[in-house]
């Protein structure tokens, strides 16, 4: 397979990986809050995600694929508020155990890896054009 297009299929794995990751990152933030349904439950647990290499049989290059999706098993956060539909017979709520620095933190560096993969993918298209304009000024 050409250098080219396969730069563009690597790149392309690292656009969905970051996406997926994006993903993740803004359902963990949206939850940084939730409680449980009922009273002593257990609330939302902070997700994370991984990824793999996987080698590209046409092209033979190394892409990413998400991998499986887990569930941080750090503990929650409790917090005293016996007011709270959520509490325990004690008065104490669990919150999820997401922390938003955190997020922010993996959200920016998603962020970063998206937009570094958009630029390949744009210097590449660039190479196939100035190509097409090389194959056209030698006939």
């Amino acid at each position: 397979m050409d250098p080219l297009q396969a730069s563009m299929k690597i790149a392309g794995s690292g656009l969905s990986a970051q996406s997926a990751r994006l993903r993740v990152v803004a359902e963990n933030m949206a939850n940084a809050q939730s409680v449980a349904k009922t009273a002593g439950g257990a609330p939302y647990s902070r997700k994370t995600i991984s990824f793999q290499s996987e080698v590209d049989r046409a092209s033979g290059a190394s892409l990413v694929q998400v991998g499986p999706i887990g569930v941080d098993r750090a503990p929650f956060r409790v917090e005293h508020d016996p007011g709270n539909p959520a509490a325990d017979t004690d008065g104490y709520v669990k919150y999820p155990n997401v922390n938003l620095m955190t997020e922010v933190a993996d959200m920016r560096e998603a962020n970063r890896s998206y937009e570094a993969n958009v630029q390949v993918m744009k210097q590449t298209r660039e190479l196939f054009s100035m190509t097409i304009d090389l194959l056209k000024g030698s006939q």
